[in-house]
């Protein structure tokens, strides 16, 4: 399996995401530092809204095959800069989460990850698991990026 990076704004879903991917009960939790598990490598909001966290994110796009960019269906703004994949030698998906939300706008979301340079964009909601197989399947694709030197 691919293993994938989890970048994004405080709240957008990433922890639950992981949560939800793995089969555990879904619960609140605050991540407060890197969290590496078997395919998934958890990252804290912070470093997503804040230049001298972000750096961070770049070293850890190393350790992952796959960099997915995060945006709640309820968020009100991007905090990616339009083109910005393009700066990462991975591949980048988007992932819209909390689909489930009546109150969000999955489409803006979405837009917004095609901004930044998104080719691939899955919506998902770890409550009511809408979209979590196809994103599994995706990441059990054997394609992989060769380790840098």
């Amino acid at each position: 399996m691919k293993k994938i990076v989890f970048m994004g704004r405080s709240g957008c879903g990433k922890t639950t995401l992981k949560q939800a991917l793995r089969g555990e009960a879904l619960h609140y939790h605050k991540t407060q530092a890197i969290h590496y598990s078997d395919a998934i490598i958890d990252t804290p909001g912070e470093y997503c809204e804040s230049k001298h966290l972000g750096r961070a994110l770049a070293l850890y796009a190393y350790e992952a095959d796959v960099v997915g960019l995060l945006i709640s269906s309820i968020q009100e703004f991007s905090s990616y800069s339009p083109g910005v994949a393009a700066s990462c030698n991975r591949e980048v998906v988007g992932i819209v989460t909390q689909i489930d939300r009546p109150e969000g706008d999955p489409a803006r979301a979405e837009r917004w990850l095609r901004l930044a340079g998104c080719d691939t964009v899955f919506h998902v909601s770890a409550v009511t698991g809408a979209g979590l197989d196809a994103l599994t399947e995706h990441l059990k694709t054997e394609e992989t990026f060769p380790a840098a030197p």
